[in-house]
Formats: C-alpha cells, sequence, structure tokens
C-alpha cells in the first residue's frame, strides 16, 4: 500500500471541498446519506458499544465523534471535555476536527460551531470525508486508489458477470446486480446468481442487503427503495456501501491467505516427510533388484547347443529393453526427488535429509556400477560363446552342404562313363562326345577342390570335437572312395572315343569341306535368285543405265560360279567312294550342313531361268525412263520461259504505278495495255498445263531441267492478274478521287513524289513514321509533344480505320484530298444553295427536277428524303438540310 501523502489526500478532497451543498438540496439524496453514514458510523461505534440514531444530534457534543476516531483510526484522541456547556462542545469537536486535519485531510468551510449547531450538511460532509480518509483513501487497486481504485476493484470483481457493468458510483448499481455480483463472487454459496433479473432491481437489492447484513456483518445502509425510486443514486451513499464491501471481503482474503499459508507450510513438511519415505522404499528396492540380478549376470556356465544359447542372448536382450529401463528410470527418479527433497528441506530451513546407511546416491551409484560392470562381461561372454557356436554350426552346415552338391553332381556319372555309344556314332557324333569328354574332365578338375575343401572341413570339426563328427567322417570317406573310381574310368573312356575318332577323321574332312565350299555358293545363288527377281523403282535414266551396268557384270560371273558347282559335286562322289570302298557306318547325312547336291542343282537351273528375265524388264525400263525424260525438258523449257516472264511483267506493272509519266488516264491505258496483252499470253500457261498433266500421269515426281514448279507458275499468274487488276482499279480511283476533289494534275504528281520519295522499300505502301515524314515534307506541323502526337493519331484513324499499320497510296490521296477540300466545302454549299434557291430560303423538288438532268436530280431528291422538314413547305429544304443531303454530315 502506498504511503499517506496529505498533499495527495488534499488534491482528492478539493471537488468536495463544498460536500455538494447543491446536491444535497435534493431531499432523496439527503435522505440516502443520512442513512447510509448512520448505518456506516454504527458500524464502527458497535464495536464499542454505542451507537447513533440521528446523526445531526448525536455528534453536537463531540464525545460520540471522537469515540467513532478512535475506533476507525485505532489510535487515542486527546481526553474529551465532560462539560455540558457549549464551550465543552466545540472544544471536543475541534479535537475531532484538528486529528482528522492530522491526517493530512483538508477541511474547508466546516467549524465546530456548525457541527455543535447540528448543521445537517456540515455533519454530513464531515462524516463523508471521514469515510474518504478512513474508509476508501487507502483503497489501492493496480496503482489507481482510493475512488478510481474502488471502482476498478468493483469492475474486476463483476467483469465476468452478464448484464452487469460497473461504470459509477451511481446508475451502475440501481439493478442490484453488480451488488450481487460482488457477493456471489467471493461467496458463492450465498446467492444463485442464475435466478436474478435485470427487470426485478428490488428483489436484487433487497437480496444483496440482506446476506450481506446476516452473513458479512455489513449493515444495511440503504433501502431498496431509496436507489430504485431516484433517477441517479447518491454517489457517496453508494460508495460508503460499497466500500464495506472492499473491507468485508478484503478481511476474509486475509484470514483466508494466512490459513493458505499454514497449510502449505505443513504440506510443504508431509511432502517432504513423504519423499524422505519414498526415497528409502525406492532405494531399497533398487539396491535388492541390483543384488539379485548381478548373479544372474556373472553365470558363465556354456550351452551345447546354438539354440540354447541364443535363448540367452535373447534372455539378455529382454533384460535390456524390458527389465532395465524401469530401473534406470527409478534411479534417475531417485537421484531427482533427492535433490529435490534437499532443495526443498533447505529452502524450508530444515536439517538435510540423510538416508539410512548404505542408501545414499553414491552406495547406489556404486551398486550401479558394479552391475554394468558384470552386464558389460555377460553380453562380451554371450557373444563369443555365440561366435563359436556359430562357427561350429558353420561348418557343419558347410559340409552338408558341400557334400550334398558333389553328391549330386557325381549322380549317375559312373553310369555315363560307362557307356559305348561311340560305337554307332558318326565322325561328328565323336567329336562332340569327345568334346563333351572334354568337358567332364574340366568339370571334375574343377570339382577336385570341393573334394579337398569337404576334407578339410571334416579335419577342422574333427579337431573341435564337433558332437556329430561320426556321420562326417563316414560321409567324408565315401565322397573320397567315389572321386577314385570316377578318375579311372574317366581316363577308359577317353582312350576309347580318341581311337574311333581317327577311324572317321577323313570322311569329316571331306564332310566340313564340302560344307565350307557348298554353303558360301549356296547364299550366292539365293542372292542371286532375290536380285533377279526384285522389283525395282526408278525415276532417271541414269538409275535404269545402273541397273543395266550391274546385270551385265553378274552374267560375267556365270562361268565361274559353274566351275564352282561341279567341283562341290565331286567333293561329295568322293566321300560315298570311301564309304563304300571302307565299309564304313555312317549313321546320317553331313553333319555340317544341310545342303544337298540336289538342291544345288536345281537352284542352280533356276537362276539361269531368270537372267533373260531380267534382261528383258530392264530394256522395257530402260525405254520408259526415255520418255520421261524428254517430258521433263518440254516441260522444263517452257517453264523456264514464263516463269522470267511473270516475274518481269511483276516489276513492271510496279514501277507503272509509282512513276508519274503522264496524266493519270496514260498511266490508265498503258495498264489496261498491259492487262490485254497479259490476257493474251494465257495459252502458253494452258500448254504448260498440258505437259504438267503429261508428267504426273507418268510418276514424274523432279525435274532437274526447271526450279519453276506447275504450283509456282500458277500463284504467279494469279498474283499477276490480281495485280495488274487491283493496280487498274487504283489508278480508276485516284482519278475518281482527282475528279470529285478537284486536284489539279500537278498536286497529283506532288503527292504521287512525296510518297514514293518516302517508301524506302517500293513497297507501295507507308508505316506511321514514314508517313508522319511524308506529312511535315508537305507542310503539316506535326510536333513531337503530346498535342502533336494526338494529331498524328487522329490522321492515322482516317488514313488506316482498319489499324493494320500501314497507309496505301489511295488512303493517303483520299486524306490530302479531303485535307485541301475541307475548307472550300461549306462557301460552296453557300454557293449552290442560293443559285437553285434564288431570293427564297428555301428548295423544293420540283425546282431540283427542273435545274438538275433527270438521273442527278432523282438521286439528288433520294439523298435529300431524309430532310424533308421545312416548316412553311412540305417536302421543301432549308440551306442546313439541304448541304447535309448533300455533302454529308462529316464534310461540314
Amino acid at each position: 500500500m502506498d504511503h499517506y501523502d496529505p498533499q495527495q489526500t488534499n488534491d482528492y478532497m478539493q471537488p468536495e471541498e463544498d460536500w455538494d451543498r447543491d446536491l444535497l438540496l435534493d431531499p432523496a439524496w439527503e435522505k440516502q446519506q443520512r442513512k447510509t453514514f448512520t448505518a456506516w458510523c454504527n458500524s464502527h461505534l458497535r464495536k464499542a458499544g454505542t451507537q447513533i440514531e440521528n446523526i445531526e444530534e448525536d455528534f453536537r457534543d463531540g464525545l460520540k465523534l471522537m469515540l467513532l476516531l478512535e475506533v476507525i483510526s485505532g489510535e487515542r484522541l486527546a481526553k474529551p471535555e465532560r462539560g455540558k456547556m457549549r464551550v465543552h462542545k466545540i472544544s471536543n469537536v475541534n479535537k475531532a476536527l484538528d486529528f482528522i486535519a492530522s491526517k493530512g485531510v483538508k477541511l474547508v468551510s466546516i467549524g465546530a460551531e456548525e457541527i455543535v449547531d447540528g448543521n445537517v450538511k456540515m455533519t454530513l460532509g464531515m462524516i463523508w470525508t471521514i469515510i474518504l480518509r478512513f474508509a476508501i483513501q487507502d483503497i489501492s487497486v493496480e496503482e489507481t486508489s482510493a475512488k478510481e481504485g474502488l471502482l476498478l476493484w468493483c469492475q474486476r470483481k463483476t467483469a465476468p458477470y452478464k448484464n452487469v457493468n460497473i461504470q459509477n458510483f451511481h446508475i451502475s448499481w440501481k439493478d442490484g446486480l453488480g451488488f450481487c455480483a460482488l457477493i456471489h463472487r467471493h461467496r458463492p454459496e450465498l446467492i444463485d446468481y442464475g435466478k436474478l433479473r435485470k427487470d426485478d432491481p428490488l428483489t436484487n437489492l433487497n437480496t444483496a442487503f440482506d446476506v450481506a447484513e446476516k452473513y458479512l456483518d455489513i449493515p444495511k445502509m440503504l433501502d431498496a427503495e431509496d436507489i430504485v425510486g431516484t433517477a441517479r443514486p447518491d454517489e457517496k451513499a453508494i460508495m460508503t456501501y460499497v466500500s464495506s464491501f472492499y473491507h468485508a471481503f478484503s478481511g476474509a482474503q486475509k484470514a483466508e491467505t494466512a490459513a493458505n499459508r499454514i497449510c502449505k507450510v505443513l504440506a510443504v513438511n508431509q511432502e517432504n516427510e513423504q519423499l524422505m519415505e519414498d526415497y528409502e522404499k525406492l532405494a531399497s528396492d533398487l539396491l535388492e533388484w541390483i543384488r539379485r540380478t548381478i548373479p544372474w549376470l556373472e553365470n558363465r556356465a556354456p550351452e551345447n547347443t546354438m539354440q540354447a544359447m541364443q535363448q540367452k542372448l535373447e534372455d539378455f536382450r529382454d533384460y535390456r529393453r524390458l527389465h532395465k529401463p524401469p530401473k534406470v528410470q527409478e534411479k534417475c527418479q531417485l537421484e531427482i526427488n533427492f535433490n529435490t527433497l534437499q532443495t526443498k528441506l533447505r529452502l524450508s530451513n530444515r536439517p538435510a535429509f540423510m538416508p539410512s546407511e548404505g542408501k545414499m546416491v553414491s552406495d547406489i551409484n556404486n551398486a550401479w556400477g558394479g552391475l554394468e560392470q558384470a552386464e558389460k562381461g555377460y553380453e562380451e561372454w554371450l557373444l563369443n560363446e555365440i561366435r563359436r557356436l556359430e562357427r561350429l554350426d558353420h561348418l557343419a552346415e558347410k559340409f552338408r552342404q558341400k557334400a550334398s552338391i558333389h553328391e549330386s553332381w557325381t549322380d549317375g556319372k559312373e553310369v555315363m562313363l560307362q557307356q559305348k555309344d561311340y560305337e554307332i556314332a558318326t565322325l561328328s557324333e565323336i567329336k562332340a562326345l569327345l568334346k563333351k569328354h572334354e568337358a567332364f574332365e574340366s568339370d571334375l578338375a574343377a570339382h577336385q577342390d570341393r573334394v579337398e575343401q569337404i576334407a578339410a572341413i571334416a579335419q577342422e570339426l574333427n579337431e573341435l570335437d564337433y558332437y556329430d563328427s561320426p556321420s562326417v567322417n563316414a560321409r567324408c570317406q565315401k565322397i573320397c572312395d567315389q572321386w577314385d573310381n570316377l578318375g579311372a574310368l574317366t581316363q577308359k573312356r577317353r582312350e576309347a572315343l580318341e581311337r574311333t575318332e581317327k577311324l572317321l577323321e577323313t570322311i569329316d574332312q571331306l564332310y566340313l569341306e564340302y560344307a565350307k565350299r557348298a554353303a558360301p555358293f549356296n547364299n550366292w545363288m539365293e542372292g542371286a535368285m532375290e536380285d533377279l527377281q526384285d522389283t525395282f523403282i526408278v525415276h532417271t535414266i541414269e538409275e535404269i543405265q545402273g541397273l543395266t551396268t550391274a546385270h551385265e557384270q553378274f552374267k560375267a560371273t556365270l562361268p565361274d560360279a559353274d566351275k564352282e558347282r561341279q567341283a562341290i559335286l565331286g567333293i561329295h562322289n568322293e566321300v560315298s567312294k570311301i564309304v563304300q570302298t571302307y565299309h564304313v557306318n555312317m549313321a546320317g547325312t553331313n553333319p555340317y550342313t544341310t545342303i544337298t547336291p540336289q538342291e544345288i542343282n536345281g537352284k542352280w537351273e533356276h537362276v539361269r531361268q531368270l537372267v533373260p528375265r531380267r534382261d528383258q524388264a530392264l530394256m522395257e525400263e530402260h525405254a520408259r525412263q526415255q520418255q520421261n525424260e524428254r517430258l521433263r525438258k518440254q516441260f522444263g523449257a517452257q517453264a523456264n520461259v514464263i516463269g522470267p516472264w511473270i516475274q518481269t511483267k511483276m516489276e513492271e506493272i510496279g514501277r507503272i504505278s509509282i512513276e508519274m509519266h503522264g496524266t493519270l488516264e496514260d498511266q490508265l491505258n498503258h495498264l489496261r495495255q498491259y492487262e490485254k496483252s497479259i490476257v493474251n499470253y494465257k495459252p502458253k500457261i494452258d500448254q504448260l498445263e498440258g505437259d504438267h498433266q503429261q508428267i504426273q500421269e507418268a510418276l514424274i515426281f523432279d525435274n532437274k531441267h526447271t526450279n519453276y514448279t506447275m504450283e509456282h507458275i500458277r500463284v504467279g499468274w494469279e498474283q499477276l492478274l490480281t495485280t495488274i487488276a487491283r493496280t487498274i482499279n487504283e489508278v480508276e480511283n485516284q482519278i475518281l478521287t482527282r475528279d470529285a476533289k478537284g486536284i489539279s494534275q500537278e498536286q497529283m504528281n506532288e503527292f504521287r513524289a512525296s510518297f514514293n520519295h518516302f517508301d524506302r522499300d517500293h513497297s507501295g505502301t507507308l508505316g506511321p513514321e514514314e508517313f508522319k515524314a511524308c506529312l511535315i515534307s508537305l507542310g503539316y506541323d506535326i510536333g513531337n509533344d503530346a498535342q502533336g502526337e494526338a494529331e498524328f493519331a487522329r490522321i492515322m484513324s482516317i488514313v488506316d480505320p482498319n489499324r493494320i499499320g500501314v497507309v496505301t497510296f489511295q488512303a493517303f490521296i483520299d486524306f490530302m484530298s479531303r485535307e485541301t477540300a475541307d475548307t472550300d466545302t461549306a462557301d460552296q454549299v453557300m454557293a449552290s444553295f442560293k443559285i437553285l434557291a434564288g431570293d427564297k430560303n428555301y428548295i423544293t423538288v420540283d425546282e431540283l427536277r427542273r435545274e438538275l438532268p433527270p438521273d442527278q436530280a432523282e438521286y439528288c431528291i433520294a439523298r435529300m428524303a431524309p430532310y424533308h422538314g421545312h416548316d412553311a413547305v412540305p417536302g421543301a429544304l432549308d440551306y442546313m438540310s439541304f448541304s447535309t443531303a448533300l455533302y454529308g454530315e462529316s464534310d461540314l
């Protein structure tokens, strides 16, 4: 709590220096203050065994006032005067006021005489000053004090309650929910807050006041009707009442805090004692478990089988995985509990905990170290034993596998070596059997290492005292005996095969020679038959000449091929002679080839028949290619003339369209003469089309005599016709523009010269920048500023409405003629109108028919039909309607 500052108190009291005398004029407020202040004073005077009935009367002699100050301050005041005279009363009241002033409270306009005289306003103001100083000023909540602190306390306590919004000490309390919320927040068993209604303030207020008086020792300072029946309850009365709630709950909270502190100390002691008991028990259990586990880990009795050792290893893994981790956790928790206990004892100023003998943390750590040492030794022994048994099991399994593989390999080998299949075999079969036997010998030699390994493994198992050594030795001996027998049989079969091979070797050599010469000769004949029957596709005379030359070269090789055929047949005849002479048993045909002499003779005869057929086919194709070559030359000669002619005409038309020789009519006549000459050239195009059709029918796809194709000629011819027609149309349009706009020939020449000058690429069009430069050269003022760009954009929208990015000469002429004619349009319209209308300001349809030729008059009348509208004469037009109908709105 902050120290009391007299100056601060004086500042706080400054707004209250007149005690709100104007408000005290309100009888309702005076009644509320009288009742509240009286109840508040009695709540303290009861502690001294007295009370007051009338606040302005009972404090007049100053005795109860001094007693009240002693009760609320806890200090003794000066001895009061016991006399009944006025002077004695004033003296007592002054002593009370001096005591109040000594507490830093500045009393303004309150004198002892007013109190002694029973002045209600002064007495209430004095009591309010006492309440502020001793009941409200010392309230401090979150660095705020007095009234603000009390208001903040109320807001904090009632914040969780719906329909409660404490903002002041008057109307915020009218519905009674604020008082009920304060009680429920601190003593929820006293009020069923959920049943309260905001629209029933009397019930709420009475409930709160009754409960506070009955259970909280807060006297009833106000009646519910006083608060509800007042538009704005008295702030001082409410503050006084609320401060009683604050002090009541504040005192209860202090008592509860003291009780909690004592309980906390007792709980800490109980917790410490429990921790001691838990430590002792946990330490005993852990040491007992270590004592039981170490002998199991030190047991080194070996097992004879791998399965038993694996079970021991699995048990050890279960110990590591299941049994030890909880004990590690217990040991860690034991140390944590020990450290926590010592810390709590030290913080509680209690002596340190000393475990029973042998149960210190160091004793447990030593025992744990012994456990881990035994565990490490046991694990090493297990692994070594497992490796030893694994070695024995591995050797036994290796012996069984190698023995099984060897026995499987030798199965049937003795029977195979005793066969006499070579007695009826051919030489090729003998050689095959011999090679097969050589492969078997290589395989046999390779298995020598396996037999030696089997014997070595059996020897090692004997040295390691393998429990099943007798069966291993018996099996090993059987394998060695069988191996010796296989060696003898192998040598005997090799000798028999070699003798038979020598007998059939001569015949085999002849078979081999036959096969070596028959195979390539047979391939040559098959290739020759394929080539002679192959369908050829050629496109030039050179290609058919190449095929003919190759065929002649092939025919030149036929005599040598016939000699080779006779030599191959001679080898076969010699074999037949040997077989008949020496009565050799020939069980089959030539093992090196399937080609028989009959096949060779048949294919040779077929080749001889195909040669003249090929001669005839080559002669016919040669004649066809000569005809195709003639068609190529004929088309190429014409295309090489027509193609350049079309290109030349296109260039000449382009020059005519941009040159300025003569008038437009001269250019038009010249172009029409060109058009006539071009049309007269059409028969040559048709003739070329006929030649092209013959080429297509002959399936000719290329022509080295010309770079022009018929498609090129067609496209060029169509472009030529289109270009001459378009150029003639452009000149005609220029003539129409010139006549319609009144442009002289000199102006046309000037426009053409300017256009051609800036048409750098001679494309017949101007780009935007070229067109801009052309306009500037003709005198147009187009600047590079924003205004100039806007003006040029307007001009481009006229000459290039489709926004294709180029300006044609016709568009250029239209624009230039329009620009030169616009300034004269209005004057021309007025002059024309005055001539036809005379002295009138309108013109009629009859006058138009009379003054103009019939066809022009009807055309003009049709143009004017939408604009008839003269007010005086129906069907007549005034000047504006006439000019709009005749020239259009955009030209005016």
